[in-house]
């Protein structure tokens, strides 16, 4: 279980796209605290540069302000780089519906840019970050790979085209490829300000400072929430993966089922915050009610073996929150 035992090479170089947003902070800091080189890519038009500052006294740190929509940025970053974790993209399902042609240009663009320069500067693996998302509308649950339905947003569209160019990539190419579909990540770093804020780290702002989080429909919406430490074990077993592992997409979750008005109520508990209620609004375009994965692919060809449960995660999550957001009133974050 984890990651921390993980051994590579001594020479082995880890280039981090979009290393200075939520999951690759998280990447570049434990591939620095395991003793390894980290190269960090970011343009930082939603990664935040206080994320990455603190590395700039490891001599194993390196960072480039880039954009992996310009090829030669892209090549230049992947010289003499052995693996590649490709995180750098757009998130959130309403926004690309509001801004299609960006996300076109970002994630699909970008990311095969990535794709070729990692090819011609011979990386040894390519582990990209894809998303429960191009499961769109299929019902059935848990979510297994090769199950997928009719897609529900440009977000979902722009994943299920990295992941087809990841495997025609390597069919065609022999670039070891492994997409990592993630299920509703959190944890330490995550953003919680802004209208596409993920919605535990806005919840428990805002319930820290006294305020009414705003639930998106009924509150009975259920999600595979994924802490950031199984995130990270999976992008590391992907880059030993073997090579009947490449070229393929891989649940990446816990495997648990939490519904978005129970985690609420964790919350106010954990937050001494229940006397709080929620504000219910209306449901998001895009999204889909339902979401748990079964992660048995992944357990089997990559080894992977989440540590951290749901209850695990939410505590540390909320310790770090407590710990660094600016407090409105430090009296009222009392626990």
């Amino acid at each position: 279980m984890g990651y921390k035992d993980i051994i590579f090479s001594k020479e082995s170089l880890f280039l981090v796209t979009g290393g200075a947003g939520f999951i690759g902070s998280n990447l570049c800091e434990a591939i620095l605290n395991m003793g390894y080189r980290v190269r960090c890519l970011d343009n930082l038009s939603t990664g935040k540069r206080e994320n990455v500052d603190i590395f700039l006294d490891n001599t194993n740190y390196e960072f480039i302000e880039g954009d992996i929509r310009n090829f030669e940025t892209c090549l230049n970053a992947c010289e003499g780089v052995t693996y590649v974790l490709n995180e750098a993209a757009w998130g959130s399902v309403p926004r690309s519906i509001k801004m299609p042609l960006l996300y076109e240009e970002i994630n699909i663009k970008g990311t095969l840019n990535m794709m070729e320069a990692a090819v011609q500067k011979k990386v040894k693996k390519f582990v990209y970050a894809s998303s429960s998302s191009v499961y769109g509308d299929h019902p059935s649950l848990p979510k297994v790979e090769g199950h997928e339905g009719k897609l529900l947003s440009p977000y979902a569209l722009t994943k299920r085209v990295d992941e087809e160019y990841g495997s025609l990539y390597f069919q065609l190419y022999g670039l070891e490829t492994y997409g990592l579909r993630y299920f509703n990540v959190f944890g330490r770093r995550q953003d919680p300000d802004g209208a596409y804020a993920a919605v535990i780290p806005k919840f428990i702002k805002q319930l820290l400072n006294n305020e009414r989080p705003t639930i998106n429909g009924d509150g009975r919406q259920s999600r595979d929430f994924t802490y950031i430490d199984n995130v990270i074990e999976a992008n590391l077993k992907a880059c030993l993966g073997s090579h009947e592992a490449a070229g393929q997409a891989y649940n990446i979750a816990y495997g648990g089922r939490e519904y978005l008005i129970d985690i609420y109520h964790i919350l106010t508990k954990l937050l001494h915050k229940e006397e709080i209620e929620p504000i219910y609004g209306n449901d998001r375009a895009g999204d889909i009610k339902h979401s748990n994965a079964d992660i048995n692919k992944a357990r089997r060809l990559l080894g992977y073996s989440p540590e951290y449960s749901f209850e695990d995660g939410i505590k540390l999550a909320i310790d770090w929150y407590i710990n660094n957001l600016e407090k409105a009133d430090p009296n009222d974050w009392k626990r």
